[in-house]
């Protein structure tokens, strides 16, 4: 089924075969381009859904492109990947228009989610980079948590699990979905993995609290919700 049509702009061609394969069996039209001044020509010349941009491109860099395309007033999400973690990379990279940013080395699960969350979006207005449930709150781009005021200081991965468990809050999550999109695994039921994260998750987001927020569904998986919800 079409999902829509992409246009890759990574000048790694491992990388951006990798991409194109996977991208096209999801079900998207993916052109690749591998240097910046022919992925500006295909970006002004079709009518992509979606640009994947590398911010280290030969020749125009990512930001020079994303530059261009916004300064001729082409509206398209833009998510950027890079090798570079910075705040102020991130910054930048919202500061000029774009829609979301994706660290190297990424998972393909992460990146097929991250697409799909963009284009249901649309065209209307970038979504806010901060994510919220009753006192929690996460920025995405600062890679920032906080409950009450209070910072909390989470791994990558407890990161991403709580990203997930936010963006889809009230929603019960089975082990296998979770283990996909963050891990990029098949779920084995011989591991407890994800139980771990989970307890350890919950112990820095919900302990010392009143109200809890991470609850657990037997048999089906877990759900972050505030029990004005339930």
């Amino acid at each position: 089924m079409f999902q829509g049509q992409l246009l890759i702009v990574e000048d790694e061609p491992k990388t951006g075969d990798y991409l194109r394969q996977g991208l096209s069996e999801a079900g998207f039209v993916v052109d690749l381009a591998q240097d910046g001044a022919d992925g500006l020509h295909l970006a002004l010349q079709g009518e992509y859904d979606l640009v994947i941009l590398d911010v280290m491109l030969p020749g125009l860099d990512g930001w020079q492109v994303l530059q261009s395309l916004r300064h001729r007033g082409l509206q398209m999400p833009v998510l950027f990947l890079t090798a570079r973690d910075q705040v102020e990379d991130r910054v930048k990279g919202l500061e000029l228009g774009a829609d979301d940013y994706l660290v190297k080395p990424f998972s393909f699960a992460e990146l097929l989610a991250r697409v799909r969350t963009i284009l249901r979006r649309g065209r209307s207005g970038n979504e806010s980079t901060v994510l919220r449930v009753a006192d929690l709150e996460l920025d995405l781009l600062r890679r920032r948590v906080s409950r009450g005021g209070r910072r909390i200081s989470l791994t990558a991965k407890e990161f991403g699990l709580l990203e997930l468990l936010m963006r889809r809050h009230g929603e019960v999550l089975p082990r296998s979905l979770i283990a996909s999109q963050v891990w990029d695994m098949n779920f084995d039921s011989d591991t407890n993995v994800i139980e771990v994260a989970i307890r350890r998750l919950r112990a820095k987001i919900d302990e010392g609290h009143e109200v809890k927020l991470i609850h657990t569904v037997r048999g089906m998986g877990y759900v972050l919700e505030a029990p004005e919800e339930r």
